[in-house]
This record gives C-alpha cells, sequence and structure tokens, in this order.
C-alpha cells in the first residue's frame, strides 16, 4: 500500500511542477529590460560639420556620418546621455559639439546636429508622436535650414503649415494615403519648391529640409518614412517597441486562478487516489 501511495503522489508531482513553472513563466517580473527605454534617431543638418562620429556616453554610435543622413530610431535608457560630434576620423576629443540631452521613458525622439558655423554648432531635440489612426498617414516637417527663413506649405491649393521657423517641426498633418504634392515657401525669398510623395496607409513621413537656400550644400528635403502604431510590437514607430527577442506576458487574474486550481487539482487527485485505495483495502 505504501508503494501505491508512492507511486501516486510521483504521478501528481509532475502537473504540480507544471503549473508552478507556468505560475512563475507568467509573472510581470518576466517583462523584457527594454520596457522602460527611449526611442531616438539622429539627423545630420549642419551645413558646416562635413562628415562625422557621433559618441554617445563615450562610446562610437555612428562613424562618417554624412551630412542629409537619418537613422534609424535605436533604443536607449532613459536619463541623460552625453552627445559628442567629432569630425570623421579625428576621435572624442576633437568634438566640435558636446551636450547631454535626456530623454523619457517610452517617449520618441528626433535629435538634429545643427548649425552653419563653428561658432553655432550644436543639437536640437525633438518629442516625436508616431501614434497614427486606422487607415491614415501622418506628415511632419522638420526646419533645419538655418537660412531659408519662415516657409509656408500648401497642398491641393490649401496651406497647411504656415509660418514654420528655423529650429521647429510642424504639427503633424493626418490624411489619407495618396499621391501628393506639397508646395514649400519660402517666404522672404518668396521661391517654392514642390515635394512630391506617394503616402501610404500606416506610415508615418518625416520631412526635413536641409542645407543653404542659394548655398553649399544646397537645400533639400529628406524623408524618412516608419510603420506602425503603438500596440504593435517590433515596429520602428512604437515608443513602446521591444526588441525581437523580448516579449512581455502579463497575468490576468482568471488565468493564474484556473493555473492554481490545475495544480490543487493534480495535488487533490494524487491524495484521493489514495484514500480510495485505502478505503478498498480496509
Amino acid at each position: 500500500m505504501r508503494r501505491n501511495a508512492l507511486s501516486a503522489c510521483m504521478k501528481a508531482v509532475p502537473a504540480f511542477l507544471l503549473a508552478l513553472a507556468l505560475v512563475l513563466w507568467l509573472l510581470p517580473g518576466r517583462q523584457a529590460a527594454a520596457q522602460g527605454n527611449a526611442l531616438v534617431r539622429v539627423v545630420h543638418a549642419s551645413p558646416a560639420a562635413g562628415n562625422v562620429d557621433v559618441f554617445v556616453d563615450g562610446g562610437k554610435l555612428l562613424s562618417n556620418f554624412a551630412f542629409g543622413t537619418v537613422t534609424d530610431y535605436v533604443s536607449v535608457a532613459a536619463g541623460p546621455h552625453r552627445i559628442q560630434v567629432a569630425p570623421a576620423g579625428k576621435g572624442i576629443d576633437a568634438a566640435v559639439i558636446n551636450e547631454t540631452v535626456s530623454v523619457d521613458a517610452d517617449m520618441a525622439y528626433t535629435v538634429a546636429a545643427i548649425g552653419d558655423s563653428a561658432s553655432n554648432l550644436g543639437l536640437q531635440a525633438f518629442v516625436d508622436n508616431n501614434q497614427l489612426s486606422s487607415g491614415m498617414a501622418k506628415v511632419r516637417v522638420y526646419h533645419l535650414s538655418p537660412n531659408a527663413g519662415p516657409v509656408d506649405i500648401a497642398t491641393g491649393g490649401k496651406t497647411v503649415i504656415s509660418g514654420l521657423t528655423y529650429k521647429n517641426a510642424s504639427d503633424y498633418l493626418s490624411v489619407p494615403p495618396g499621391s501628393y504634392t506639397f508646395n514649400v515657401t519660402a517666404t522672404q525669398a518668396n521661391a517654392t519648391v514642390p515635394v512630391s510623395a506617394t503616402l501610404q496607409s500606416g506610415m508615418v513621413y518625416s520631412v526635413f529640409a536641409v542645407g543653404l537656400y542659394k548655398g553649399t550644400p544646397a537645400l533639400k528635403f529628406v524623408v524618412a518614412a516608419v510603420s506602425g502604431v503603438p500596440g504593435m510590437p517590433n515596429t520602428g514607430s512604437d515608443p513602446n517597441a521591444l526588441p525581437q527577442s523580448a516579449s512581455t506576458t502579463t497575468v490576468l487574474p482568471w488565468v493564474s486562478g484556473l493555473i492554481a486550481l490545475g495544480a490543487l487539482g493534480a495535488l487533490g487527485a494524487g491524495a484521493w487516489g489514495i484514500m480510495a485505495r485505502r478505503r478498498r483495502s480496509a
């Protein structure tokens, strides 16, 4: 009889251990370490800087970073970070920009290197909002041209952005997908440049005006696009995105209750079997 009781207990233990393992696996403490980070991308918009190396907290992030280039978003820890920008190949001690930028958890940022002379080089940070309504596209313009003056932007005969000045970004425009021509007018110079784009549903477009009006490097518009919305992990525009190797699972109260009942049931079944065998043998 002792052997039968031991055998019944041994059969119940694996089920209990499996249920316990499931509970531990689903505990909130297993949430990915990437949660709570910020997303940051970098734009080289300084006509005076040439190709540069970018260092963050003493480590090299970008090498030979060219004017007019926009990086993808990268995940960084929330808090202050020291950003240094040096001519390519010259090393961190030759940094021409040396600033600290603070970022908050679960936010997205664009950090632009700006300035058209050695005396006014610096960083300009923007908070991005990549939330997007279903079936729509969004557009935002970043004015990073130091001598273009205020600009107006019109499409379809309607002015949609007015008086946008240097080192500022427009509000987001939420528009249906389709083909558009945006006429960008430098109001002081009375010069208009058409920018054509086909906007897709579920995309967020950033238009960066960089360079010099009637100068070198010449004024141009750089377009960067990211897809996805918050709540859809592993997309470039999700401020809460997690790396592909990470995942987050939250235990719902009824799920944990069912698991606990399953564990108790497994033990109970073993105990009931032992008692039944004892009664039959009595």
